[in-house]
């Protein structure tokens, strides 16, 4: 048992756990035997490259560090701009029910159908990018932001209600792909040691940027009108298309499944293995199920070169020892700039697409994602529940703010999205690399739950502060700095965990990263539709008290946090039944 996590009582190795380090010297008890694997050697013990690049050019492993990341960072810019659609009313509630003539809950639906569209759309957009790949969905979801956005800002008068609501269902399908996919495209670019930082920045693009909105809406309400804030964000969407278009090329690549060293159920190859001793049970068949029916390519035909420099960053990536039989996919030329324009360039996977359609709704079975979908819904839920809310108690009774004042508040969340993303950058791969230390130079997924504790201490101290304080305005007891300070420490938490719950997915269960994802936006996007819908009548059941309501999120949030012990205990023997007992090969979605 290595700290705290129980071993598998039916595998030597467990898809999912990996050597991390290339040194001789420390016990070698995952996938024993790693001489001549390709390491990153920048640093003074070199780190094996999981997964192992191929001999491909066009394999995204092998691209430049620089292009990798430029990739990100522009498909991150285009999701600010796209999330930031989920809060672009926030702060005009009272504008908008004097504009359409209707209630409070009314306005405060027009998000709650914006998330409906998100969810929905998951569905659809899944196979279509596991299949496919994810290119044609950005570029195409880039172009209907644009025209999405410009509906919104001319649904302005109140007969157009309902073209409204419309326009805000299609601005939510038009931002699935974003949900869907710039997460996973950390799982396509990075090795496992280097996505802690990316994928916490990536977080901070999906969820963390759209706290910016409200506090640019508030001005441009008070200056140029509320239809401006959608009007931007379509001219915005509309600058950031040629740079998806130009600059992103697919990320998805059909890599053969002996270099995905974290999704084997057995040692990689070695020298000693080629000889005869494998040190496993498992089958060559068993290998070609593993994970992701994605990773299917012709078999090898040769050994791969015994170094591979340069290509991936200053630190470059060499072989340790003698060569490993790897594919050098020969024949394969580089593709040109002009090809990489294409919004296609051949299948994924061999899957059929209901069958891939209908996994998200088999996944809610296994617990692993079940617990990914909760550790990073709830907050994000609570998160869409304050701020339907919070501009009740700023417009209203004794403060009666304008919109631009209550933009001004979201400054507070937009630093927690901030402190989180830093918190989560800063521990996500330290606390992985010490832990492996830890552990003899084995690296389990199960290390990425520990951000579950900042996520508790943030979040559960957020929302009870916040339910506390937030009454206290009416009365004078406290400054309206106060909850606005616990509603920061709330959205930092839902940071942490987001992180945390999306890295522990694509390192246990790489294959599932697209449909694990899928479930997370798909339970968050409902959960966050149905509070929408339900905000202001449990406020006014309550007699517009707040602090009964957040108690009550609280500690369902601290019970939510709590299951993640059983998840770190567990999860590696979890890992083993799931391999060995296929769930969706179980209901015929394999």
């Amino acid at each position: 048992m290595g700290l705290g996590i129980l071993e598998s009582r039916s595998m030597d190795h467990v898809p999912g756990t990996t050597r991390y380090f290339d040194d001789p010297e420390r016990p070698q008890y995952a996938a024993d035997g790693t001489h001549g694997l390709k390491c990153d050697t920048s640093g003074a013990v070199p780190i094996i490259l999981v997964p192992q690049p191929s001999d491909d050019s066009n394999d995204p492993l092998n691209w430049p560090l620089w292009k990798r990341d430029m990739i990100t960072f522009t498909l991150s810019m285009a999701a600010i701009f796209a999330t930031a659609l989920g809060p672009i009313l926030a702060c005009n509630t009272f504008t908008l029910q004097r504009t359409f003539g209707v209630t409070f809950a009314s306005v405060a639906e027009l998000t709650g159908w914006y998330l409906l569209g998100v969810g929905a759309a998951a569905f659809l957009f899944v196979p279509s990018g596991r299949i496919w790949g994810k290119r044609h969905l950005f570029v195409t979801s880039c172009v209907l932001l644009v025209i999405t956005s410009a509906w919104g800002g001319a649904s302005n008068t109140p007969s157009l209600y309902r073209s409204q609501v419309a326009a805000r269902v299609w601005q939510g399908i038009a931002t699935a792909p974003f949900e869907c996919f710039v997460n996973a495209i950390v799982a396509d670019l990075y090795f496992v040691h280097e996505r802690g930082k990316r994928m916490a920045f990536t977080n901070l693009a999906v969820f963390g940027g759209a706290f910016m909105t409200p506090i640019l809406v508030g001005k441009i309400t008070t200056s140029m009108g509320w239809e401006w804030s959608f009007y931007w964000i379509a001219i915005f969407c509309a600058i950031i298309l040629p740079a998806i278009f130009f600059l992103c090329p697919e990320t998805a690549y059909r890599r053969d499944s002996s270099l995905n060293l974290d999704m084997l159920a057995t040692d990689p190859p070695t020298e000693r293995s080629s000889a005869g001793d494998t040190g496993s049970h498992e089958t060559r068949d068993d290998l070609e199920k593993v994970g992701d029916s994605t990773s299917t390519m012709p078999p090898p035909t040769g050994d791969a070169p015994a170094a591979h420099k340069g290509t991936n960053g200053a630190a470059g990536m060499t072989s340790t020892s003698a060569p490993v039989s790897a594919p050098p996919v020969a024949g394969r030329q580089k593709a040109t700039f002009a090809q990489s324009l294409a919004l296609f360039n051949g299948r994924k996977t061999d899957d059929v697409f209901w069958k891939l359609l209908l996994r998200p709704i088999v996944l809610f079975a296994h617990p692993a994602f079940l617990w990914a979908s909760i550790t990073q819904g709830l907050l994000i839920g609570w998160t869409v529940f304050i701020g339907v809310l919070i501009s009740t108690f700023l417009q209203g009774s004794p403060l009666w703010w304008m919109e631009d004042k209550v933009g001004y508040t979201y400054t507070a969340p937009f630093l927690g999205a901030l402190i989180g993303f830093m918190l989560a950058g800063a521990l996500a791969d330290w606390s992985a690399k010490v832990m492996t230390k830890w552990n003899g130079g084995v690296y389990e997924p199960e290390f990425r739950i520990v951000l579950v504790i900042p996520q508790l201490l943030l979040g559960c101290a957020g929302l009870y502060g916040f339910g506390t304080t937030i009454d206290g305005l009416s009365e004078g007891k406290y400054s309206v700095y106060v909850p606005l300070a616990f509603f920061l420490l709330e959205v930092a938490g839902m940071v942490v965990g987001a992180v945390a719950s999306s890295l522990y997915i694509v390192d246990a269960y790489r294959g599932l990263a697209i449909e694990g994802l899928t479930c997370m936006i798909i339970f968050k996007n409902i959960f966050s539709f149905a509070l929408a819908f339900k905000a202001f009548g449990w406020l006014i059941q309550n007699h517009v008290q707040a602090r009964p309501m957040f108690n009550a999120l609280g500690s369902v949030q601290l019970v939510a946090c709590l299951l993640s012990i059983p998840m770190y205990v567990y999860g590696k023997r979890l890992r083993s039944f799931s391999y060995r007992h296929d769930l969706l090969a179980l209901c015929r979605v394999r």
